[in-house]
C-alpha cells in the first residue's frame, strides 16, 4: 500500500523560492509536498511585489494622464476610486494564485494547507497530521522588522505586510523608514492625492543605491511634493502623529513602518539550526544544507540578497543538487537589483568603489537618456546608463540604469556579463531604433571611447 503521506521532498513555504523549487523538484522525478500557512504564492504574490507593482502602475495612469494635459490632450483626473483599484490589485493576486496552484496540480505536487512544523526526527506535522520526506527545505521567507519606536505598540500602524489590507486612502500617510520599500510605497500614494512624508533615520534615503542615481529620485520625489526629512530621531509615536527631534509634530491618518524584513527563523530555532555570525540567518553551506543533514534552506533565511528572484533561483538550484546535478550557488554579482520608481532603477555587480577596492584598473562611463529620441519623444529623458569595466580587457564589472524601463533593460547587459561577454559584445550589438535601449549601446561605445552621440 502507497503510503501519500511520504515525500522525496517537503517545502515549507508556497513563495517564489519555495514553490520554484518544488516545481523543479517535481520535473526531476521527485515526490514533492508543499505546505503553506498562509496564501499559495508567499509574500511576493500577497503581499509583496506583485500588489505593490499593481499599485505603482495606478500611480503612472495619474501621472501619464497629468503629463497629457501639457501637450493637449486635456484629461481631468476625477476622484479616485480605491474601492476600484483595490479590486484590481486583488484580481491581479488571485490569477497568479491560481497559476501557482495549476502549475502544483501539473506537476502532481500535493498542496498542504496549514501551519508546519518540523521535529527532530525530521517528521513535518501539520493539523496534526504527521508526513515524512526524505530531505525538509526550508522557504519560510521574512516577517517586517519594526525597531523600537517608543509609542509604536500602542498605535494601529500598518507593515509592509499589512499595508495592502487599507481599504480607503488616508489625507495623510507617513512612513518610518527610507528604503527600497518604503520610496516605492510613497511613489505609488502620492499621485492618487494623498499627503505623504518620509521619516527616515539615516543619514540619507535608499542607500543601497548608486549615488547618481539616488540624487535622481530625491529630485523626483520633491518634484512629487512627497515630503522627505533625513537623519531623524523620533522620539514617539502618538495615535495621531509621530513627535520628531527638531521638527513640529508630524500628523497622519495611516503610518506605515517600512524598516526592513527580518528572517523567519520560526522553525528553525525550534530545530536548533545553527545561525550566522549575525544571528538572523540560517547558516547553509554551497548545496544550502544547514548543520541538520537533509534539511536544506534558502531565499530570506539565508544569508544574501532578500529578493524573490534569487529565492527562486536558489530553489531550482536546491532541486538539481537534490537529482545529483552539480550546482553553484548563486552569484551575488550577477543578480539585478531594482526599484520601480519613477524613474526606475535597476543594478547589478560591482560599484566604482568595491571594484577599485578588489584591485581593478576601472574605467566607469554614464551616457544620459537626454540626447536619446525615443525617450525624448515619449518625455522620459530622466536618467542614465552606467557601466562599470575593466581597463584591459574590458570585462563588465556592475552597471546602473536609471530610466523608464530600466528594470527590463538591465537584462541586455546582465546576459552579456553572464556568457562571458564584455563590453566589445555590448558595443557591437546592433540595437534598434529609435529605442531606449540604444543608450546602452552608446555606454558601451563610451568605454571603448568611440560614443556616436557622445
Amino acid at each position: 500500500m502507497v503510503n501519500n503521506r511520504v515525500f522525496d521532498l517537503i517545502v515549507i513555504g508556497s513563495g517564489p523560492g519555495g514553490y520554484v523549487a518544488a516545481i523543479k523538484a517535481a520535473q526531476l522525478g521527485q515526490k514533492v509536498a508543499v505546505v503553506e500557512r498562509k496564501d499559495i504564492g508567499g509574500t511576493c504574490l500577497n503581499v509583496g511585489c506583485i500588489p505593490s507593482k499593481s499599485y505603482i502602475q495606478h500611480a503612472h495612469w495619474v501621472l501619464s494622464a497629468q503629463e497629457a494635459n501639457k501637450f493637449g490632450i486635456h484629461t481631468t483626473v476625477g476622484d479616485i476610486d480605491f474601492e476600484k483599484l483595490v479590486e484590481r490589485k486583488n484580481g491581479v493576486v488571485k490569477t497568479l494564485q491560481g497559476g501557482v496552484g495549476h502549475l502544483f496540480k501539473s506537476n502532481k505536487i500535493e498542496y498542504i494547507e496549514g501551519s508546519a512544523s518540523v521535529t527532530k526526527n525530521k517528521e513535518v506535522i501539520v493539523d496534526g497530521k504527521t508526513y515524512h520526506a526524505k530531505n525538509i527545505l526550508l522557504a519560510t521567507g521574512s516577517r517586517p522588522f519594526v525597531p523600537p519606536i517608543n509609542g509604536v505598540k500602542d498605535v494601529d500602524y500598518l507593515t509592509t505586510d499589512t499595508f495592502f489590507s487599507m481599504t480607503e486612502l488616508p489625507k495623510k500617510f507617513v512612513v518610518i523608514g527610507g528604503g527600497i520599500i518604503a520610496v516605492e510605497l510613497a511613489f505609488a500614494m502620492k499621485p492618487l492625492g494623498v499627503d505623504v512624508t518620509l521619516l527616515e533615520v539615516a543619514p540619507d534615503v535608499l542607500l543601497t543605491e548608486d549615488e547618481a542615481a539616488r540624487e535622481i529620485i530625491k529630485k523626483k520625489l520633491k518634484k512629487l511634493g512627497i515630503v522627505v526629512h533625513v537623519g531623524v530621531h523620533i522620539n514617539e509615536v502618538t495615535k495621531t502623529a509621530v513627535k520628531v527631534e527638531g521638527l513640529e509634530d508630524v500628523s497622519y491618518d495611516k503610518l506605515l513602518v517600512a524598516t526592513g524584513r527580518r528572517a523567519d527563523l520560526t522553525i528553525a530555532n525550534d530545530l536548533g539550526l545553527e545561525l550566522d555570525d549575525s544571528k538572523r540567518f540560517v547558516k547553509v553551506d554551497h548545496h544550502y544544507q544547514t548543520s541538520l543533514s537533509n534539511v536544506f534552506a534558502i531565499g530570506d533565511l539565508i544569508p544574501g540578497l532578500m529578493l524573490a528572484h534569487v529565492a527562486s533561483a536558489e530553489g531550482i538550484r536546491i532541486a538539481e543538487h537534490l537529482a545529483g546535478q552539480p550546482i553553484t550557488p548563486v552569484n551575488k554579482d550577477l543578480v539585478p537589483k531594482c526599484l520601480y520608481t519613477d524613474p526606475e532603477i535597476a543594478s547589478f555587480g560591482l560599484n566604482e568603489k568595491e571594484a577599485k577596492e578588489q584591485g581593478y584598473d576601472v574605467v566607469v562611463k554614464q551616457m544620459a537618456f537626454g540626447g536619446n529620441g525615443r525617450a525624448i519623444a515619449s518625455v522620459e529623458t530622466d536618467g542614465f546608463v552606467k557601466i562599470i569595466s575593466e581597463k584591459k580587457y574590458h570585462q563588465i564589472l556592475g552597471a546602473v540604469i536609471v530610466g523608464s524601463h530600466a528594470t527590463e533593460m538591465i537584462h541586455t547587459i546582465l546576459a552579456v556579463r553572464e556568457a562571458e561577454g564584455t563590453v566589445d559584445e555590448l558595443a557591437h550589438t546592433i540595437f534598434a531604433h529609435p529605442t531606449l535601449s540604444e543608450v546602452v549601446g552608446e555606454t558601451a561605445n563610451a568605454v571603448l571611447f568611440r560614443p556616436i552621440h557622445g
